[in-house]
């Protein structure tokens, strides 16, 4: 079984300079950079478009993102400081519970397409809903996640858009708010039990959709499709 699960867009600046991405064979290195050589293409006027920040932040952004293959890493699970990232609080899982997200976890990013929880990689900012990097990684991590008899997909709708589920072993899972009668997404504050719920299951060793019904956290509860929170 396979969790995907989205990247944070704060990250630390924790870093191991022992360890630089260049010597870390990552398994999609080719495909990495791929992407930087893109980068490369973009005129100064296009970056702030594509990063969403001042002209300022843009250009030192772009520059980071270029040289990431000399720059110093972190685990990912450490450099991802999100709101879903504090609420899994690596530091205070079990050892049993770290390898199961490790086994089990994948994250999905728009530099460098999938990672695990201890992935070393470096501090970067890159979305994966610009520059149709969605496009550019699909069919590399279709292929990558076509072998998973299982696959439980909780993605945003933006990142669920880089690779091709097949609807015999994938399900998605949706976080919801029911309020006078009208479900929607609980987008951000979605990210709190979606954090608790990636804990829970790496706490209690969650290896199937069964278990899902012995969650529940700020009202959310699972109805057999979705977490679902009902407000008055």
């Amino acid at each position: 079984m396979k969790i995907l699960i989205p990247p944070s867009e704060g990250k630390a600046r924790t870093k191991d300079t022992k360890t630089i991405f260049s010597s870390t064979n990552f398994r999609f290195e080719r495909n990495v950079n791929q992407v930087v050589r893109l980068l490369e293409l973009i005129d100064d006027e296009d970056l702030r478009s594509v990063y969403g920040t001042s002209p300022e932040k843009a250009s030192r952004f772009h520059r980071q993102n270029q040289d990431i293959f000399n720059s110093p890493c972190a685990p990912a699970i450490e450099r991802y400081t999100g709101v879903v990232y504090e609420h899994i609080n690596w530091l205070s899982l079990s050892e049993k519970a770290k390898k199961y997200m490790e086994k089990h976890v994948i994250i999905f990013s728009g530099l460098f397409g999938m990672l695990t929880p201890l992935t070393p990689i470096p501090d970067y900012k890159l979305k994966m809903n610009v520059l149709s990097l969605q496009h550019h990684w699909n069919p590399i991590l279709t292929e990558a996640l076509q072998n998973e008899k299982s696959i439980i997909d909780l993605l945003p709708q933006v990142h669920r858009k880089a690779y091709q589920p097949n609807k015999k072993n994938v399900t998605p899972v949706d976080f919801l708010i029911i309020n006078k009668g009208k479900k929607t997404a609980a987008g951000h504050f979605g990210k709190a039990v979606k954090g608790e719920f990636i804990r829970y299951m790496s706490e209690n060793n969650v290896t199937s959709v069964d278990q899902f019904n012995g969650f529940e956290y700020d009202g959310f509860k699972w109805d057999g499709s979705s977490f679902i929170k009902e407000e008055s």
